[in-house]
């Protein structure tokens, strides 16, 4: 099993919500607002950490604190949306090199299931399709915190990181050193109640 995915962390953590303040709904990731991150982390020849992010995402979950294997998260990413900050090494990433971002627009996450570990924390289990490969993967959050906020809304918050090993999704990284065979996925995001 990989130790892994990322783009999971909202069914998990919302189904963590503490009972007495939780009701079951859908909630809607908030990205309009900016209140939401896909972020990775990966080595860069084994020298340094080089980071990134997907701007381009949207997704929701549901979620009944009284029945949490009811639960349910789905994500779908644009993976052209990359950006490390450096234009030239975008491209070479989304290139038919790495990501084939011309062939596989999309990354997608559904989950398939949720084991609590705590009180706030837990593991969100589901498949992650990502370069045209489909993976289950298992991935640790954690409730960051809920409630009203300013605007009449009824939000809740959540991170979680997980680690993916780049071959099981196809992508070739034999002629790169061993360090950077592994990507660190890490998302935090705020849903909106509906």
């Amino acid at each position: 099993m990989l130790k892994r995915t990322a783009i999971a962390t909202a069914i998990a953590a919302a189904s963590l919500v503490p009972l007495g303040q939780a009701q079951a709904d859908t909630y809607v990731i908030d990205t309009e607002g900016q209140h939401a991150f896909v972020q990775f982390k990966i080595s860069h020849l084994g020298f340094s950490r080089l980071l990134g992010n997907f701007e381009e995402f949207s997704g929701e979950f549901y979620y009944d604190p009284e029945n949490l294997q009811d639960s349910s998260f789905e994500m779908e990413v644009q993976v052209d949306s990359l950006n490390s900050n450096h234009a030239e090494r975008d491209r070479h990433i989304l290139s038919d090199d790495f990501l084939n971002a011309g062939q596989y627009p999309t990354a997608s996450f559904i989950s398939t299931g949720f084991e609590p570990s705590g009180a706030s924390e837990g593991v969100v289990t589901g498949d992650l399709t990502l370069h045209g490969e489909t993976q289950e993967i298992e991935m640790p959050v954690e409730l960051m915190g809920e409630g009203d906020d300013p605007w009449g809304n009824y939000r809740a918050g959540f991170e979680g990181s997980t680690t993916l090993t780049l071959s099981d999704f196809g992508i070739d990284m034999n002629t790169f050193p061993e360090a950077m065979h592994e990507l660190e996925l890490y998302v935090t995001f705020e849903g909106v109640r509906q």
